[in-house]
């Protein structure tokens, strides 16, 4: 079968791939590119997980693309308000049209003599072997397992009764009202996993191997609402992401120059 052949190739269509996508269709309007893409929709993450609570850990003034920022008040999202970003920025700059979706990639060599990338898979829809080459690889994968997310090995686990519950297979119908529930770990899916069980469980408990830092902050912008009303919408949003961005690189040097 031969190869299709394109001047750039883009692994993954979440955030980070629709982001260069874009980037892409703005500053090289005559390359050639695609996006290769394993499921049948675009969003990566925040069309993966279904787990209740999902949100972003981070400022999405931030977390956006800089050539089309979140303008939005509530800057903690819900996945489905990300998802919704992702997609409309797609459509705006019209990167559906270059997605190939379906495409499960098993290797990707780079080739001396021929100078390009050689990229192979399989499409998950007809189970055909697919074949591609490229001059450029942009890997947008992420680091999740879309497969089967990292199950920790628990000593005695296999004698639990209860439902033993990976975020990333959430059951849809899994009905954990007036349950008792441990969450094991506490990094950012725990973070909004708890408060969104807490809600209806009986009681839910965090189960973690060292003490983490919080710091609890509104999930609305209110300096910006203020700002709405007597500022242009677009220099709003503008100053919003140029904050949060400098108070984040301020809080990192903060946390490097005076460790707790």
């Amino acid at each position: 079968m031969k190869p299709r052949h394109f001047d750039i190739l883009i692994i993954g269509a979440g955030l980070s791939g629709i982001g260069a996508a874009c980037h892409l269709s703005r500053e090289c309007p005559n390359g050639r590119f695609a996006t290769l893409e394993r499921r049948s929709r675009i969003g990566g993450t925040w069309d993966l997980f279904r787990y209740p609570g999902i949100r972003s850990d981070s400022d999405m003034f931030s977390f956006s693309f800089s050539f089309r920022p979140w303008k939005d008040l509530e800057f903690l999202a819900g996945g489905a308000s990300i998802q919704r970003y992702i997609n409309d920025t797609a459509e705006e700059y019209g990167i559906l049209e270059h997605i190939h979706f379906g495409i499960d990639l098993h290797r990707a060599n780079w080739c001396s003599t021929q100078k390009c990338w050689q990229l192979e898979g399989v499409s998950t829809t007809t189970g055909q072997p697919c074949h591609y080459t490229c001059h450029f690889l942009i890997s947008c994968t992420g680091y999740y397992d879309h497969q089967q997310g990292l199950q920790p090995q628990l000593p005695g686990a296999e004698r639990f009764r209860g439902d033993y519950i990976h975020p990333q297979q959430w059951p849809a119908k899994l009905d954990y009202h007036k349950q008792t529930i441990i969450v094991v770990g506490s990094g950012a899916t725990a973070i909004t996993l708890v408060p969104a069980l807490a809600k209806a469980a009986k009681h839910v408990t965090m189960l973690q191997r060292s003490p983490g830092y919080i710091l609890s902050i509104p999930s609305s912008d209110r300096l910006s609402s203020v700002l709405l009303k007597f500022l242009p919408k677009p220099w709003v949003f503008f100053m919003a992401r140029w904050r949060n961005i400098k108070i984040q690189r301020w809080l990192f040097k903060a946390s490097r120059r005076w460790p707790v």
